[in-house]
């Protein structure tokens, strides 16, 4: 399947919006999912193994309908494999965040990853990093201090120490992907992660298989069909919108993550959790600002 260049690809914003919108809801879905499979029993494994199980024939269906399954042939299958082990390392992470913090919460956290992608990208790619994004760092932990408050011990620090590895580890995901994403198509990434995410989940799932009642085998069928949708959504959003139209759409998780919550009988965010959540939001949409003024500087 093969990517046409930004400059080559249709221009909807609005289409662009919807999906992402979409995926952003989805993966609310599935994350509330996760919780509540997990009071009912569910072990981590199984919700992993299910998500990305029931996922694969959506992203196969994809490929195909893209470009034909023969463009998943690859030549990077090592560089894949290392996104695989960091992509499931993430996804375990933030399965757990949710677990461990109200959905709003680790929601919230969850925020931090263009905090972290900045950190990272500086240390690791040496990326030039002026004072304006570094300045929407010191905001984002500002906003993550104010929301966790420490020193008031009403937050399970366990599922905050989570939630940040969560988005730390995201954020180094995102640094492969910009290196795959030089040569490979967004299905092919996406393909090849589900795929070789089932060799070790396979090998897990006999030592935490469970049998389960009908509605939590439906939680589980859910987790695998919001997941796929928010997959497929996520990377076709790009291809009608460029990111700096799309990735505000990301902050609306806060929103739903935040109803599915109260929905499903869990307490109202705290005041404190809506004001750290501004500072992360503002931080995070002004750190992607200043990447598409570099983009655009860079171009010129």
């Amino acid at each position: 399947m093969t990517v046409p260049p930004p400059s080559d690809r249709p221009h909807r914003p609005f289409f662009a919006i919807g999906l992402r919108l979409t995926a952003v809801i989805c993966l609310s879905i599935m994350f509330v999912t996760v919780r509540l499979a997990n009071q009912r029993g569910v072990h981590i494994v199984e919700s992993l193994f299910y998500r990305q199980a029931l996922a694969l024939p959506f992203v196969l269906a994809w490929v195909a309908m893209a470009g034909g399954l023969g463009a998943l042939r690859t030549r990077r299958i090592g560089v894949h494999a290392n996104r695989m082990m960091l992509g499931l390392m993430g996804m375990t992470l933030n399965f757990l965040s949710y677990i461990l913090l109200l959905p709003a919460e680790a929601a919230t956290i969850g925020f931090t990853m263009p905090i972290f992608g900045t950190i990272l990208s500086a240390l690791i790619l040496r990326e030039v990093t002026g004072i304006h994004r570094w300045s929407a760092v010191l905001l984002g932990f500002v906003g993550v201090l104010v929301m966790v408050r420490p020193d008031a011990g009403h937050f399970p620090m366990q599922g905050v120490a989570v939630a940040i590895a969560a988005a730390v580890v995201t954020a180094s995901v995102s640094l492969v992907l910009r290196e795959l994403g030089r040569t490979e198509s967004a299905g092919v990434v996406v393909f090849w992660f589900t795929a070789l995410s089932m060799l070790p989940l396979g090998i897990a799932m006999p030592f935490f298989a469970q049998m389960h009642d009908p509605l939590t085998w439906g939680l589980l069928l859910l987790i695998g069909l919001f997941g796929g949708v928010a997959q497929i959504c996520l990377t076709a959003a790009l291809r009608w919108g460029p990111v700096s139209v799309v990735l505000p759409m990301d902050y609306s998780a806060i929103i739903w993550t935040t109803l599915l919550g109260v929905a499903i009988g869990e307490d109202w965010p705290m005041a404190t959790t809506w004001i750290g959540a501004t500072l992360i939001i503002a931080s995070g949409l002004y750190i992607a600002w200043r990447e598409h003024v570099r983009a655009r500087q860079a171009g010129r």
